[in-house]
Parts: C-alpha cells; structure tokens; sequence
C-alpha cells in the first residue's frame, strides 16, 4: 500500500509518500480528521501556521492512538514572517500546539507574504526566516526544513547563502498544471516536489478528458491524479475531513502506462479555478 511507502530527504529522513492535507479543515474539526486518517493508516499530515488549525493537529496527534514516532507532522513558517526574531517565535509557537519536543519538518509558507504574493523577491527576508528554521533543525526541534510556493530564483537564493540544503519545495501541481522545469531544478539539487491540490482544488471532478482517462482504469479522477503525482515522483497532499475519501485517495496501487502519462502530461495548462482565483496560488 502506499501508505507505506516512503521517499527518503536529502539528510537521510524518511517521509510517507502520501499526505493528509488539512488545509480548510477548521481547528474544530480536524483533530477528529486526523485520528480517522491514521487510523486508516495515514502516517504523514500536512498543517500550516496559516491554517489556523495547529492546536487541532496537535489534540489529533495525542489522540490518534499511535506512537509519536511513527507519524511525520509538516507545518509551515507563516508567509508574513521574514524577520529572524519573528521566526524563531512563530516555530516555538508551533512546537508548543503540535509537539513540545520536535516537528518532523517546518517549511517557508510562501516566498512573500500573501498580499503580495509573486511580486518582490524578499530575498533578505527569507534569508531570516531560513536562519531561524536552520537553528532550530540543527539542535533538533525540526528533523527537516524547506520550502513552499518558491520559485527558482527564490530556491537558488536560499542554497547560495544558507547552510542548510532545502529538503522539499511544496508547490500546485497537478495534472493540467505540472511546472515541469521547476521540479526538475529541485530534483537536481536533491530536493523532493510535494504537490498540494493535486485534484486541481476540483477542478478535474469536472475536466472530461481526465473523466475518461479514469473510467479507462476504472478508477475515481482523484485516484488517477494522485496517482499521476506519484510517478512523476512528486509527494500529494490531498486534503480531505471525510474518511472515505481518505481511503479512496490511498487506493492508488495501480500503474498509468506511460503512454497514458504522456497524454496526461500533455493536458491544456488549467487556468480558471472558478471562485478559488482570488487565492493567491491559483490566480498565479
């Protein structure tokens, strides 16, 4: 099953291939969402500062019935946060709802914050926020650090002057949008793609070509396009509250040919996300 298989960090730590993504799971709710996913077997769940929905994450944590040490728990650096000082509180603030002891990996939101999302580069900002995150990685609060929403430029600024290599960058993709040369630049430099929406935020429930290409595998359209992340070696994160469907985003243990996955590759570039264009990361 893959739920338990793992792609293993350039620094040697394993992480689950597939994830529970929370975002939109209010604090309320979430905490019951996690312990229904791992106790389905889920052992990777995905959280942000931006997601107001730490606190939860963390009571679903304690709750789950499962050692600690058997779970992988990402959260995410709040965008707005590219000062040095702010970034070390912002991570103490998350170890103290998710893990007093550690997290297993904590990665830059965005590269800029949301208001002004694509333009500026931030550099020295994120070059603060990076110094804070490697602090913390290095006496063992965090197992691993990386990236969200960067670019390459944005990448390449972080690996000339930091000290610590990014282990993930977590970026849109999805069949109709699979930045390509990106995930390429980040697998050069040994770094893992984790592909967030990877259903296309919905949009593929209604995409014919994709309808079709899963009735021909007799599978769901999220299933086909999880499983389209994953053998482009790309980590989903489907996010989901509801346990059938968690269930039904892990049953993805079939094969795409690869001629079937150069079609799917090939998909018109999907640009309208309907009412979800005003969020930053679908309308860039």
């Amino acid at each position: 099953m893959i739920l338990a298989e793992t792609y293993t960090l350039n620094n040697g730590v394993k992480i689950p291939k597939l994830a529970l993504g929370t975002w939109m799971i209010e604090n309320g709710r979430v905490g019951k969402a996690v312990e229904e996913a791992v106790q389905l077997g889920y052992r990777h769940i995905d959280t942000a500062q931006a997601y107001q929905n730490e606190d939860g994450v963390g009571a679903g944590i304690k709750a789950c019935g499962v050692d600690r040490k058997e779970l992988f728990i990402t959260t995410k650096l709040a965008a707005e946060v590219k000062d040095y000082e702010g970034a070390k509180k912002a991570i103490d603030e998350s170890l103290k709802k998710l893990d007093p002891e550690y997290i297993d990996m904590m990665i830059i939101h965005s590269p800029q914050p949301w208001q002004h999302f694509r333009d500026g580069d931030y550099f020295e900002g994120n070059l603060e926020a990076w110094k804070a995150l490697e602090e913390a990685y290095k006496s063992g609060k965090l197992r691993a650090i990386g990236l969200s929403n960067f670019q390459q430029k944005d990448i390449e600024n972080i690996l000339k002057n930091g000290t610590v290599k990014p282990a993930v960058n977590q970026i849109l993709a999805h069949i109709g949008r699979t930045p390509f040369q990106l995930m390429d630049f980040a697998n050069e430099n040994g770094m893992l793609t984790e592909a967030y929406s990877p259903i296309g935020h919905g949009v593929l429930l209604k995409h014919e070509e994709v309808s079709k290409m899963a009735e021909k595998y007799g599978v769901s359209v999220p299933q086909l396009a999880i499983r389209y992340t994953l053998q482009l070696g790309l980590l989903p994160l489907p996010k989901t509250a509801n346990p059938e469907h968690m269930k039904a985003n892990a049953a993805v243990d079939f094969e795409i040919s690869e001629n079937d996955m150069e079609i799917l590759k090939a998909v018109e570039e999907i640009k309208d996300y309907g009412e979800a264009n005003k969020m930053p990361v679908f309308a860039n």
